[in-house]
């Protein structure tokens, strides 16, 4: 199964990029998947060419494809003025408003604060919605002060939430997960079935 990671910071080192990998190595605990990330970053000029001429050239077509095909994806974004970041918003509009039909995403986001925490539940959730995505009930929210923690559960709440939300996503994979070809019904011939009957009379 592929699981794609979108990430929409703006630095490096990222913040949102490291919380797009702590989400992903914590559902591969989870469940087997093979991970790939996209970084928006790099892709900010082909997107607004996108907008001008109406066509994706070959390195954002290659990243709407892998969306597209993913099995489940980790959608995380910087929050400013209280929202999703403009490139954030600005790559999933460019994506056809079908593709993520169905697809359980889960949704982060970091931040310097905590008081912008609810913007997963006033921009993002909405946003995925509309997209008729399957969207995790935890979203992760990480402040500032959120990086401190030890990775454990009593010290360190960020991976008490990512450990819950990626559990949350991996149960979803793995009920997605395709099985077997399903047994082929047994036919009875016609004239069987028509001797059956006259036996019942």
């Amino acid at each position: 199964m592929k699981l794609v990671v979108v990430t929409a910071g703006l630095t490096q080192p990222s913040s949102t990029r490291l919380l797009g990998d702590r989400l992903a190595e914590a559902v591969a605990q989870r469940a087997e998947v093979e991970v790939s990330v996209i970084e928006l970053r790099d892709l900010a000029v082909d997107i607004a060419n996108n907008f001008v001429t109406g066509f994706a050239n070959a390195r954002l077509r290659a990243a709407i494809e892998a969306v597209t095909e993913a099995d489940a994806l980790v959608a995380v974004t910087p929050i400013f003025s209280g929202s999703y970041s403009g490139l954030f918003k600005s790559f999933f509009d460019v994506i056809d408003n079908t593709a993520l039909a169905g697809k359980p995403v889960l949704i982060a986001a970091t931040g310097g604060t905590a008081r912008h925490s609810l913007a997963l539940e006033h921009a993002l959730r909405p946003l995925f919605a509309y997209l008729r995505a399957v969207v995790v009930p935890t979203a992760v929210y990480a402040a500032s002060e959120d990086w401190g923690g030890g990775r454990d559960a009593f010290t360190d709440g960020l991976g008490e939430r990512i450990a819950r939300a990626a559990q949350e996503l991996a149960d979803l994979l793995l009920r997605r997960a395709p099985r077997g070809p399903e047994p082929e019904a047994e036919v009875v011939p016609f004239e069987q079935q028509l001797a059956a009957l006259r036996l019942v009379e």
